[in-house]
């Protein structure tokens, strides 16, 4: 358009996290298309290719949280997380954990995922007419497993020695007749309660009804405790005024229930809620909320600490196949959008915590130059059957991100 637009500028940095294969490439795109021209940005950045934390010994993973804590905002893209075949493809050291799990594990903080809605997407759930919020547990459960295979027969027990060294408990897991697993997994109370505050924080911000879900007709200890502290946190009165009494002021309910019963009452709802899930829960049903809506390239994350520190990623991971396209010299229509709004959810929360409504305007104007870009039928190809647009255009990456750039140009010049 050719619209002179003085660069915005920035007062503190934010964390960036860049990541691995397809959406490295769409990350270092959506910088020279969309954020360089319009923004001056100021971040500290850190290489979370799996070649760069093979190299640090996953060190620099641990110092991009640290990084986070002392300026509160990052905006991470996908990484890959190595199972026996990347180990071999990578040529790395070895199996590394999960980068999204070790961010998760410092902060201490709670996931939540929303999905991106446009006009001409419908989802496939047809009573669906609002998003379903995910909270996600960030910490624990089998993200922090110990896991042993055991080669023969012999027995398995669950042990619990206090600091002093004294045996507490000891229970049987299993007696091994052959070869079999076994798993070992914790939470911390602090923790639990930290993710309850989060989620009925969030529920008042958004207004929106609270749903927590756990199995504790089955574990009658581990899930148990779960619904028990989120059961005294809402309650419990914090400056005076309990989140119960703060719900019903606002009109808003919270309730819990089995995972399986939310499930189904899911379905046959309207959306319009936040549902409350343990770690592993969380991380199943936020695909399939962002698959039901349309595409898990349509969905945000963010994950809050209780200090107040905020993660903005893609939901997504790094779509392989389209990298090893693009290594052939293939264009690829990759969906850009959850990475995008990781970057306008960060740089909307920096201008908000330094008082920069240019940066939170320019934030604002560019999920809507995306979403209208959508809802005129310039898609990249997964939205292709999902799309009712009268008119489609589907385009590679590139060519939607100019597309876009060319809209946002337009929304930036209104005065």
């Amino acid at each position: 358009m050719g619209v002179k637009i003085m660069k915005i500028k920035m007062k503190v940095p934010l964390v960036e996290m860049d990541g691995d294969e397809m959406t490295r490439i769409l990350w270092k795109m959506i910088k020279d298309t969309l954020l360089l021209p319009y923004v001056d940005l100021k971040t500290e950045y850190y290489d979370l290719g799996i070649k760069e934390r093979d190299n640090t010994d996953d060190q620099i993973t641990k110092d991009a949280a640290e990084a986070i804590k002392k300026y509160g905002v990052g905006v991470k893209c996908a990484t890959i997380t190595p199972n026996a075949d990347r180990v071999k493809e990578y040529n790395l050291k070895q199996m590394w954990k999960s980068p999204n799990g070790t961010i998760r594990s410092i902060l201490d903080g709670t996931v939540f995922r929303e999905p991106i809605i446009v006009n001409t997407i419908k989802p496939y759930v047809k009573t669906w007419k609002k998003p379903i919020v995910i909270a996600r547990h960030a910490y624990g459960d089998i993200y922090k497993d110990v896991e042993y295979k055991a080669e023969g027969p012999g027995k398995a027990e669950l042990v619990f020695t206090d600091n002093q060294g004294k045996e507490i408990s000891r229970q049987c897991i299993q007696e091994f007749k052959g070869k079999g697993v076994i798993m070992a997994m914790h939470n911390l109370d602090k923790s639990i309660e930290s993710f309850a505050k989060s989620c009925f924080s969030y529920a008042l911000h958004k207004k929106i009804d609270l749903w927590f879900s756990s199995k504790d007709t089955i574990s009658k200890t581990y899930d148990a405790e779960f619904r028990e502290i989120f059961n005294e946190v809402y309650h419990k009165e914090y400056d005076g005024e309990s989140y119960a009494e703060k719900f019903e002021k606002a009109g808003i309910a919270y309730f819990y229930t089995l995972i399986d019963d939310v499930v189904a009452r899911i379905i046959k709802s309207e959306g319009g809620m936040l549902w409350a899930c343990k770690n592993y829960d969380g991380d199943v049903m936020s695909d399939l909320v962002a698959s039901a809506f349309g595409s898990l390239a349509m969905m945000t994350s963010v994950l809050v600490s209780p200090n107040g520190c905020y993660e903005y990623e893609a939901s997504h991971g790094t779509v392989q196949k389209h990298y090893y396209k693009h290594l052939k010299g293939e264009k690829t229509s990759t969906n850009p959008m959850a990475t995008i709004f990781a970057w306008t959810g960060a740089l909307r929360k920096r201008g908000e915590l330094d008082e920069n409504s240019e940066l939170v305007n320019f934030a604002d104007k560019l999920e809507t130059a995306c979403i209208e870009t959508i809802d005129k039928g310039i898609i990249t190809k997964d939205l292709e059957i999902l799309s009712e647009a009268p008119h489609k255009n589907v385009v590679n990456s590139e060519e939607w991100l100019h597309y876009t750039s060319n809209h946002l140009e337009e929304l930036l010049a209104e005065k």
